[in-house]
């Protein structure tokens, strides 16, 4: 499953984010003591945390988003690292990349943004159940 910032859903912030945020949690599913192996919510928050920086240093002026882009584009090189110290799974590593490979504008922007906000809220959901 690819979700689509381009051409938003009704069911992207819904439906794409929860389905999202569900197989990430199981796949870190926490051991016997109730820990997470990987996907740990405050892990997975400081990616969020820095996709909100840039929307903020942008907003919405096109020469910023642009001057910045590289360095958005970035935060995958940042989440493979993550990936490589086990922090991370491959689920949510292929997340980040796909989503990040649709944003070609400050529109595809923000809509990588509220997409990786509702899947924390979905994310955090499931971990409190735990």
């Amino acid at each position: 499953m690819t979700v689509n910032l381009i051409e938003i859903t009704a069911e992207t912030f819904s439906e794409v984010a929860d389905e999202y945020a569900n197989r990430i949690y199981l796949r870190g599913m926490p051991d016997r003591n109730g820990k997470l192996k990987c996907n740990k919510s405050t892990q997975l928050r400081k990616f969020y945390e820095e996709v909100c920086m840039w929307q903020e240093k942008i907003k919405n002026d096109e020469k910023k988003f642009n001057e910045n882009l590289p360095f958005i584009k970035m935060i995958n090189a940042k989440v493979a690292y993550a990936k490589g110290r086990g922090l991370v799974d491959a689920e949510f590593e292929t997340m980040i990349r796909e989503g990040l490979k649709q944003v070609s504008s400050i529109a595809t922007f923000k809509n990588f943004k509220t997409f990786f906000e509702a899947f924390m809220g979905f994310y955090k959901s499931y971990a409190k159940k735990s």
